[in-house]
């Protein structure tokens, strides 16, 4: 046993010091944090710690890897010194069951109260096979060091409304939390049945009213969330709101086509943020990001079901917005009602500019490419208002597949403020039938590159 605990000795080390790369440059390249576990080594750590490493290989490594990490360690003496430098927080020895009945809330928020109190950077374990049923919780910041929370198991959501009575917006909120690492591999389940049949999108007859959103990051600066698979929100899945840089990857993300309001990823007020190789299908936007954002990049992105990839909506209640400096890149859409989105409110003021969609696929998309600055949340016209949120610089490049409507492009922009500076570079989109139209009101080109069809008329 020696042996394995201290491979698994060396599997906190690394987890913890990978985690501790988020004090560093953002951009930083990671590419030799991440290795994988010998069949034989994995084999006696399963055996002994109940959890399959090569199955969730984040961050895991042998001891032959430790050579790469020297340049890492050189201020300790040894293993049991780094031991010492690391905080191991496991929620059983708090009290949970992980069991799917019991409670686990108050557990949890003394295994986070312990973690977050420590001077040492700390890796907090949720056991593999093992289903902790949490009510609403908070795990707030500040922390006095960097903290690494690897999801092995997983987190099912209470399913009784009730539970949400102090705080109906949020079932796992993370509140001012620095240098944070979520990951590994497990299931955060919101449990959202029972919100979707009670909302009034499915049940005309009933008020509306918020609904948690399943996983939310407030106020994090220096962030990685990666490896889980994150399903059946109460209405939003994740939500990065004032946060700093963000990586986001590797993340799937799923609910019924018909669930109301359960976006995918959304983005707010945050700046810096990177989602990539994650794969997403709810039903409402897959990704959308909202006013205050700016320096996000979302690559790689599989999209389907659900309302494509959008900017917005901008502008609500004549509210001033602002989104700039948005990169979406490699993303594949099929099924959804839309596909490159941006929607604003009539009466709004700001702006969405500096914006490039590029190397997209898109298969039976109803509206492929989509401006609208006159959109408003109901079924009749739309008021007419003299403001509204200017949309420039706009960059749409390769993008191909199919629209299953006849028309494939709509640029439906305001009269006072049109759209200004959109660039279209080698589209080729069709329709049902073969071929597909543009609909195109108050824009003005600034380059049309190669082959555009359909184009304007």
């Amino acid at each position: 046993m020696a042996v394995q605990r201290i491979l698994f000795l060396f599997t906190i080390i690394f987890l913890v010091l990978s985690n501790s790369s988020c004090n560093g440059s953002f951009n930083e390249d990671n590419e030799n944090d991440d290795f994988f576990i010998s069949a034989d080594h994995n084999m006696n750590l399963k055996q002994e710690f109940g959890h399959d490493f090569q199955a969730y290989p984040s961050y895991l490594s042998t001891i032959t890897e430790y050579d790469k990490f020297q340049s890492r360690i050189h201020g300790f003496n040894n293993i049991e010194e780094v031991a010492n430098r690391v905080a191991f927080i496991d929620v059983s020895k708090f009290g949970a069951k992980g069991d799917g009945v019991t409670d686990d809330t108050t557990a949890f928020e003394k295994a986070w109260k312990e973690a977050c109190s420590s001077n040492t950077p700390v890796l907090f374990v949720v056991l593999h096979n093992k289903n902790y049923l949490l009510k609403q919780i908070t795990f707030s910041g500040p922390c006095k060091s960097s903290i690494s929370m690897q999801i092995f198991g997983s987190l099912e959501a209470s399913d009784n409304i009730s539970d949400y009575s102090k705080d109906r917006r949020h079932w796992i909120l993370f509140n001012n939390v620095q240098n944070l690492v979520v990951g590994g591999g497990g299931v955060i389940n919101g449990n959202g049945k029972i919100w979707w049949q009670n909302s009034c999108k499915i049940n005309k007859s009933l008020p509306c009213k918020n609904a948690p959103t399943g996983l939310t990051f407030y106020n994090c600066k220096n962030l990685k969330v990666k490896n889980l698979k994150i399903k059946d929100a109460q209405q939003i899945h994740v939500s990065f709101e004032r946060c700093t840089n963000v990586e986001a990857s590797n993340l799937m993300v799923t609910a019924p086509e018909i669930s109301p309001n359960t976006d995918g990823i959304h983005v707010a007020n945050t700046q810096n943020i990177q989602i990539s190789d994650s794969i997403i299908g709810t039903g409402d936007d897959c990704i959308s990001i909202a006013s205050g954002s700016q320096k996000v990049q979302a690559t790689d992105i599989t999209c389907g079901p659900g309302h494509g990839i959008s900017i917005g909506s901008l502008g609500s209640g004549n509210s001033e917005a602002h989104v700039s400096d948005v990169i979406v890149s490699r993303a594949k859409l099929s099924g959804t009602t839309n596909g490159l989105r941006i929607k604003t409110w009539q009466g709004g003021s700001g702006n969405a500019s500096n914006i490039i969609f590029q190397n997209v696929e898109m298969q039976g998309v109803k509206n492929p490419i989509i401006i609208d600055q006159n959109y408003c949340d109901q079924h009749d016209p739309c008021k007419q208002h003299s403001s509204a949120v200017q949309v420039k610089n706009i960059v749409y490049q390769n993008i191909i597949g199919s629209s299953a409507t006849n028309v494939a492009i709509n640029f439906n922009c305001s009269k006072s403020f049109p759209c200004e500076g959109i660039v279209m570079q080698n589209i080729n989109l069709v329709g049902e039938g073969g071929t597909a139209k543009a609909i195109c009101s108050n824009v003005e080109f600034s380059n049309i590159i190669g082959t555009v069809s359909p184009h304007c008329p």
